[in-house]
């Protein structure tokens, strides 16, 4: 509970940060761990697994969307957001057992289990996961303090992680004793209760206190009505993207440029409509589309999500059959029970265990060194030094294990630190646009950018397995996967780093500083304390 207006107590920091512990134990542990179950343990091909995986993770960004409008439309004795993460909690844990589940289908029958349980997971991490983000933003008004919680949030989203990374591997290997099917099935087993549990102590021990001077939201009927109408301008530009990103040939690339076009017709031509000519929820499109601080950050999420979807995506296929089949684990940690230190999976844990305990430090520096340097210079050069770190990695021999560790381990630790500034930038956007506009959708803020978060997951989920499809891979021959070594050392190594320079680039373009942000805190204090309506800032 809050000691002050703006001052959060530890326990309500701690309880919040168990959210997002127990939904990394669905986001982490599908990055690092579903394409491989998929692939070597369920049978599915590379390419099936890529297709799967860039559809769900797109239909559900659509829905993230839907889930922000829901949620700023909540009304609850226990607020907007609390809510859905208490009763999206068994649900989630539920399809988390049921993804993990191995039933002896044919090959169709397979990919249509895969798809409806991974959809089913997907929706109800978007029902918890959007509200449970969007918390922060009405948790305090303060931006120091949302910079401190985030800080924590990702603290136990690094927790989160830890438990399932490096807890999966071992776990599998004990509860199956050689079975992978079923390991994997007991493992999430074990996982789906904790998750549960935590979200129980994140809904009790938080509380809502952000309240803007007006409440813009509008009806949800309506909202939901209007966003329909409005799908195409989501779904084309989508569709087109990801035509274009599977096919790379002309029929793709010039409908990619038409839809394009005509979108960015479209978005103008609302634009210069009178306010009073649009509806609630073109309001609220226009408010993001005008935010350019949100607009960057959509752009530095989709491109981070793509560095760090594609070295989490591929390090248990590097471990597997790059270092693993070339090292013997034992040698190095044979004074594990022989349980443990069979296989390669004492390396994976290990790894993961190094690469996320450095990813806590991480998290838990980003507010000293935010204040040292300032948040926009911190943001650059945590991308442009992970992506340095992670260059050489293509280079090294299957036996430098020392080596691959500490390039590993030093780029996740500057990795670390560019979600926790990215949240709580987020809530410096939903700032933004209340001091611009009048009008705070922390919801739709929220839920868009964890939608492009979950697009560029998609999207590199689906380049690790297009390479190794590219390649030849197939998880149920080990005879091709020799020829995927190149690719499978490309994507841990300078492919990642290309996308952390860009977006490191990108970021450069991010107009709000800590000064701005101080005295946009100041007014929209003084506004809620006159409690009249907010008028725009030029």
């Amino acid at each position: 509970m809050a000691t002050s207006a703006h001052h959060l107590g530890y326990r309500e920091k701690a309880g919040y940060a168990m959210g997002d512990a127990a939904a990394n134990l669905v986001w982490r542990g599908a990055l690092a761990f579903l394409a491989v179950f998929y692939t070597d343990t369920f049978g599915l091909s590379a390419m099936a697994v890529g297709v799967l995986l860039l559809i769900v993770r797109l239909s559900d960004g659509i829905t993230d969307i839907i889930m922000g409008m829901i949620a700023d439309r909540t009304r609850s004795r226990w607020g907007k957001f609390r809510p859905w993460i208490l009763f999206s909690a068994p649900v989630m844990g539920l399809f988390m057992v049921l993804t993990f589940t191995t039933p002896d289908f044919g090959p169709a029958g397979k990919l249509i289990w895969a798809y409806v349980t991974y959809i089913g997971l997907t929706l109800a991490y978007t029902a918890n996961n959007v509200p449970y983000s969007a918390l922060m933003g009405v948790m305090t008004p303060s931006t120091v303090e949302r910079t401190n919680l985030s800080s924590f949030r990702f603290a136990g989203a690094f927790s989160g992680g830890f438990l399932v990374m490096v807890g999966t591997p071992l776990l599998v290997a004990r509860f199956g004793g050689g079975d992978d099917q079923a390991g994997y099935r007991y493992t999430m087993y074990l996982f789906a209760a904790l998750l549960v549990g935590m979200l129980i102590v994140t809904f009790a021990s938080t509380r809502e206190r952000v309240v803007p001077t007006h409440d813009h939201s509008g009806n949800l009927k309506q909202g939901l009505l209007d966003l329909t109408k409005n799908a195409p301008a989501i779904l084309l530009p989508l569709t087109a993207i990801s035509l274009f990103f599977y096919y790379r040939n002309l029929p793709s690339g010039l409908f990619f440029a038409v839809v394009m076009a005509a979108s960015v017709w479209a978005v103008r031509r609302i634009l210069h409509k009178p306010e009073a000519a649009i509806s609630d929820t073109q309001k609220d499109l226009t408010d993001l589309l005008t935010n350019t601080p949100w607009l960057v950050l959509l752009a530095v999420g989709f491109l981070f999500m793509m560095f760090n979807g594609v070295k989490t995506g591929v390090t248990a296929y590097y471990f597997s059959h790059y270092v693993g089949n070339h090292i013997d684990a034992s040698a190095h940690f044979g004074w594990l029970p022989g349980w443990i230190a069979s296989g390669q999976a004492i390396l994976l844990s290990a790894f993961f265990a190094g690469v996320l305990l450095i990813s806590v430090a991480g998290a838990l520096c980003t507010g000293v060194l935010s204040r040292l340097i300032g948040r926009k210079s911190l943001f650059v050069l945590s991308l442009i030094a992970s992506g340095l770190l992670l260059c050489p990695i293509f280079f090294l021999r299957p036996d430098q294990i020392y080596w691959l560790f500490g390039l590993g381990i030093g780029a996740e630790f500057f990795a670390a630190i560019v979600p926790t500034l990215f949240f709580s930038m987020l809530g410096d956007s939903a700032d933004y646009s209340e001091w611009k506009n009048g009008r705070r959708a922390t919801g739709l803020i929220y839920s868009a950018g964890t939608f492009i978060g979950k697009t560029g997951g998609g999207f590199s989920g689906a380049l690790v397995l297009m390479v190794l499809a590219a390649f030849g891979y197939d998880g149920m021959d080990r005879a091709t996967i020799a020829n995927a070594l190149d690719g499978i050392r490309a994507l841990m190594s300078w492919i990642p780093g290309v996308f952390a320079f860009t977006a490191g680039l990108v970021m450069l373009l991010y107009p709000l500083n800590d000064r701005k942000m101080k005295q946009i805190e100041r007014e929209l204090s003084e506004r809620r304390n006159r409690s009249t309506p907010g008028q725009p800032q030029t």
